[in-house]
């Protein structure tokens, strides 16, 4: 009797273990690069995002910069130095986030701003991203968008005009117009990109929920066939 006991105890174990392993799974988050969609050479203000998805602090992240795409500044963040490399001619081919202090914990995300002009033309571009942990370990966000460790890509393309650019049209602008001032460009860049921080903060909140959900489930069944058993 007590052998069944604890084969349907251990049954139990292995099933809520799976459901937790299951949903942490799901919730689990890629560095990622936004906007996933942008005009032909605009300067776009560009976020990447960096969550931490080891029990360990990430301490440093490395973001190379597409071919075609000019890096132009980036938005300094309090306890993380910046530093870029650049090729023979001057371009800035990388950027590196290293932290001052504790870095970014386990359970927390952090994002980092900058501000690059795309391509002239239409393209994918594929922004590929270095994360280092405390322990010296190195996850390499380069993979296609099927592999374990995808890089984010961002499409470069002629959008059809909206409202808003055909109002700017009327008033002499149009898309061979060269690239504005930053100080007239930035503030819809940094309203597009809080927009698309704010859809990825609610897919986050939904992720959590039903992952707490299923663990209070887990938690119920487990109950449930303990009581049983003492009947």
């Amino acid at each position: 009797m007590i052998k069944i006991k604890k084969s349907k105890l251990s049954t139990l174990f292995v099933t809520v273990t799976a459901s937790l392993l299951l949903f942490s799974g799901v919730a689990s988050a890629h560095v990622t690069v936004k906007p996933a969609t942008s005009a032909p050479g605009a300067w776009e203000t560009y976020s990447i995002k960096i969550p931490v998805e080891k029990d360990i602090p990430t301490t440093k992240v490395t973001l190379k910069i597409p071919a075609g795409v000019d890096f132009k500044q980036y938005q300094p963040v309090p306890e993380w130095e910046v530093s870029t490399e650049k090729d023979s001619t001057g371009k800035v081919v990388s950027i590196t986030w290293s932290a001052t202090g504790n870095g970014i914990s386990a359970g927390e995300f952090q994002q980092f701003n900058f501000v690059a002009q795309n391509p002239k033309e239409d393209e994918v571009i594929a922004w590929d991203a270095f994360q280092y942990y405390n322990d010296g370990s190195i996850v390499e966000w380069t993979g296609d968008e099927k592999s374990e460790l995808p890089h984010s890509m961002t499409q470069v393309t002629t959008a059809p005009a909206s409202d808003e650019a055909s109002h700017n049209d009327s008033h002499g602008h149009d898309s061979t117009t060269p690239a504005p001032s930053e100080s007239d460009q930035e503030p819809s860049n940094i309203s597009d990109t809080s927009s698309s921080t704010s859809s990825s903060s609610i897919m986050d909140i939904i992720i959590l929920i039903v992952s707490i959900a299923a663990f209070l489930l887990s938690i119920v069944a487990l109950l449930k066939a303990l009581k049983n058993e003492k009947k």
